[in-house]
């Protein structure tokens, strides 16, 4: 048997009608750049994360960029954020003119470490950006409590945290922006670039509602340089159907993710996820670690099972950012969660058998890494 990383054929199978209607309704309005179909799906996003305020933009990294910029980041400033992220994180920040600050993780959740935050924040610091990476919140309270404190924004990054769960409120809400990608792999995915930004602040939605539009308050009257960041038409339409269905998919891929955790329960050498006390894991990614992540990869890859690394080299070691100075060691528990993070096949569709063969194949792969162990020393 072989198993994909992700199969999103099934997925859109499931719902082909609802889908194709959904794009024929665009075709039949001609409505392709912002109109009623973006916002249908700015007003459904909204409530379902729990916002007044859902403003629907090209791409993630997009909504990163706007929301920085509507909490007044800008050349000079610092923004606090973790490693152990795609750089899409840093990279909104760089595009603000600011400088990206890191701390490091919980090496059980992966997400920011709280006790870290206060020693890094400086006169220059206007923004924190918890990642709720894999599908986990970050542990938001603390974190709250520390920038209300210093009077410092709170941008979520919530691009792998569709509908995750935090004290019974939604990712998104519970910051002062929370920032969603829809790449077409995301829990909520569409069929091509698209994000959006969810906040409770009126005049920061109009703010980034300009903005994406170029700066216009009416077409061809620009009062602020802005961007085209908009979302299409077809891809909210898309959206709009998604999202509908998106509880189910979660719960499937918890139930998924319980299934793994019981055949991994006592498998040497690897640690599964911890879902949080105070999380509601929606397992964009099922990431576990092992020591010899590299050997695991190339054997699974080997035996036909798909399995990916989220992400092999934390952003402070990345080359694009080697002008911050950072060393080897300088976030120790971020670098070593790097080099065992291995990534195994997770959707909504995935079924038992499939996933009993991923955990046998993982288990065949630790066996040809003791016998390698044995051959090397008697060598």
């Amino acid at each position: 048997m072989k198993v994909p990383f992700i199969d999103l054929r099934l997925q859109h199978e499931s719902i082909k009608a609802e889908l194709h209607a959904a794009i024929d309704q665009v075709f039949e309005s001609s409505a392709f750049a912002g109109g009623r179909f973006v916002e249908a799906f700015e007003t459904e996003f909204a409530a379902f994360c729990g916002c007044r305020h859902a403003v629907a933009v090209g791409n993630g990294t997009d909504a990163l960029w706007l929301a920085l910029l509507a909490a007044g980041v800008g050349s000079g400033s610092e923004v606090i954020t973790v490693p152990n992220t795609f750089i899409a994180t840093a990279e909104a920040i760089s595009l603000c003119g600011a400088e990206p600050v890191f701390v490091d993780i919980d090496p059980r959740t992966y997400t920011m470490d709280p006790n870290q935050l206060e020693d890094r924040i400086t006169p220059r610091t206007k923004g924190i950006i918890p990642v709720h990476l894999f599908g986990q919140t970050a542990d938001m309270d603390p974190i709250l409590q520390v920038a209300r404190r210093h009077g410092i924004a709170v941008i979520e990054d919530a691009c792998q945290a569709h509908g995750a769960g935090y004290r019974g409120r939604r990712a998104g809400s519970l910051g002062d922006f929370g920032c969603f990608s829809f790449y077409p792999g995301k829990n909520l995915g569409a069929c091509g670039e698209a994000g959006a930004v969810v906040t409770n602040h009126d005049g920061a939605a109009r703010h980034m509602r300009v903005f994406r539009d170029h700066g216009q308050t009416q077409k061809y009257h620009h009062h602020v340089i802005g961007w085209n960041a908009r979302m299409d038409g077809i891809q909210a339409s898309i959206l709009s159907v998604k999202l509908k269905h998106l509880p189910v998919w979660t719960e499937h891929r918890r139930r998924n993710a319980a299934a793994y955790a019981r055949l991994l329960r006592g498998v040497p050498g690897v640690v599964t996820p911890v879902e949080a006390d105070y999380a509601t894991h929606v397992y964009h990614v099922y990431a576990i670690r092992a020591a010899e992540r590299d050997h695991l990869l190339r054997k699974m890859l080997e035996y036909g099972f798909q399995c990916l690394v989220h992400y092999p080299v934390p952003v402070h070691l990345q080359t694009a950012y080697r002008h911050l100075g950072h060393a080897p060691g300088a976030f120790p528990v971020a670098e070593q969660c790097a080099a065992e993070y291995l990534s195994l096949p997770m959707f909504a569709e995935l079924n038992l058998e499939q996933i009993e063969s991923v955990v046998a194949a993982l288990s065949q792969s630790l066996d040809t890494l003791s016998e390698d162990e044995v051959r090397r020393a008697s060598a």
